[in-house]
């Protein structure tokens, strides 16, 4: 991406304004204490681990995981609707999403963000002087770190617009960087199974569930595999964490990776840590009045009729209060309750793996009905429902499909399964398929003359 020091700064003025807008609470994303700036040189070994803090600061803010991100894929899907002031975020339910919607452009300047401070640390941080403290190993974790959220960020751009231009190293100035054409989706599909192999090689084989390590690539390359329809890829990494019960397994009930302020459980493959110092405003948009809230993000409403029936989704009932609202019983999402803004971001849970390795295992070109099934029913008896007996891939597809969907049902999977497993148009009554990737920010093109649009969506 073509980062003009003017558009940047143009993009965060815009990013901040309607932030504040769509959630009429204030807070504090810029620039936190714990990260290097993009402009800072990386010199030692304090510098090297603040700048990759700022990496992970980065993810963290209000407009990538802490609340935006999260917000375009919901809201594109049928789990989530939008009930607030900011009328304008329904497009994105009704699929007429305009350019210049303004959490378009404030998601897209933070994901880049994320990926220039990961560039920082990897174009600097391996040439850096080793020392008693500062050893190799040190060096190589930071790097493979910096690899894999570059990774994880890619990701997420090219899932939710398609190809993307491919910034590779640090923007420093509006004159470093040349004019930059968009790359393709498999293109960059392919730098992100770059960055993941690469920070394979540099990562430990450790267990941390708030920082990246061998086994959180390992988790994401399974999603990756997925996505691009390599089955046996896709079982092999999945099953490497889930065999992995030493250090993973479902706790039940279904609640305990979230209620009474539960943090990094033994499900958590991968999730952002929020203090009272850097925060979200999750809670903030889903719980009602009554509870601290604004309620403006609330389940839909033939959802919540769905989600409220144990018989059919289990003890994931859990997922919803009912609190009147007006003297009406209305349901309200129950995942993110702080308002204290410390829930934290849940990238990936065990529980995506058993059916990331259900889903490939049903869509080999033999199909392994049994061990599919038994990824199924796993899931299944964990929220206490009954073993299903299903013995075609059809049924068990459409059957995984609909537990992802109650699964997690407010962690942003509902949209991008439903586009990446062809659904989408049947499922949500898109008629456009132009549709199935959001617009590239109307203010991005503007200052960006390499930046073409995506078709449907005019200039």
């Amino acid at each position: 991406m073509q980062h003009k020091k003017y558009s940047l700064y143009y993009l965060l003025l815009l990013s901040l304004v309607s932030g504040a807008l769509a959630s009429c609470k204030k807070f504090l994303d810029v620039e936190p204490k714990t990260a290097t700036s993009d402009q800072v040189t990386i010199v030692d070994e304090a510098s090297a681990r603040t700048a990759v803090r700022g990496i992970y600061n980065q993810l963290e803010s209000n407009d990538y995981y802490g609340y935006n991100f999260p917000l375009l894929g919901n809201l594109s899907g049928d789990n989530v609707q939008y009930t607030g002031s900011q009328a304008v975020n329904k497009t994105l339910t009704t699929h007429t999403v305009r350019a210049d919607l303004g959490p378009l452009a404030s998601v897209w300047t933070s994901i880049y963000n994320t990926i220039n401070r990961a560039n920082n640390v990897i174009e600097k941080v391996p040439s850096l002087s080793t020392t008693t403290t500062f050893t190799e190993a040190v060096r190589n974790q930071l790097t493979g770190e910096a690899h894999f959220l570059r990774a994880l960020a890619y990701f997420d751009l090219v899932r939710t617009w398609g190809g993307v231009q491919l910034i590779l190293t640090p923007t420093q100035s509006a004159g470093t960087i040349g004019n930059v054409a968009r790359s393709s989706a498999q293109e960059t599909y392919a730098q992100i199974l770059k960055d993941l192999e690469t920070a394979e090689n540099l990562l430990p084989n450790t267990t941390n569930r708030i920082r990246a390590t061998k086994k959180t690539v390992w988790a994401l390359r399974a999603r990756y595999h997925l996505y691009v329809k390599e089955w046996a890829a896709a079982i092999d990494y999945a099953g490497r964490l889930i065999n992995d019960t030493e250090n993973y397994s479902l706790p039940a009930p279904y609640n305990s990776f979230f209620a009474n302020n539960a943090s990094n459980t033994r499900e958590s493959v991968f999730e952002l840590y929020y203090n009272t110092t850097v925060t979200n405003t999750q809670a903030y948009n889903w719980q009602p009045s009554a509870r601290g809230g604004i309620g403006w993000v609330r389940p839909a409403d033939e959802f919540a009729t769905v989600l409220s029936n144990a018989a059919i989704v289990g003890d994931r009932t859990q997922l919803l209060i009912n609190v009147p609202a007006n003297g009406i019983a209305t349901w309200y999402g129950n995942l993110y309750y702080r308002t204290n803004g410390t829930d934290p971001a849940y990238i990936i849970r065990l529980a995506e793996l058993y059916l990331i390795r259900a889903e490939a295992r049903a869509s080999l070109p033999a199909p392994d009905i049994t061990g599919a099934r038994e990824d199924l029913n796993k899931i299944r008896n964990r929220a206490s429902l009954a073993s299903l007996s299903l013995n075609t891939a059809a049924e068990l597809l459409l059957a995984i499909e609909n537990e992802n969907r109650y699964e997690f049902a407010f962690e942003n999977h509902r949209w991008y399964d439903l586009v990446r497993t062809g659904r989408a148009q049947a499922v949500l009554g898109i008629t456009d398929a132009t549709k199935l990737l959001l617009p590239i920010p109307y203010s991005q093109i503007l200052v960006d003359g390499s930046l073409t649009q995506n078709p449907g969506y005019g200039n």
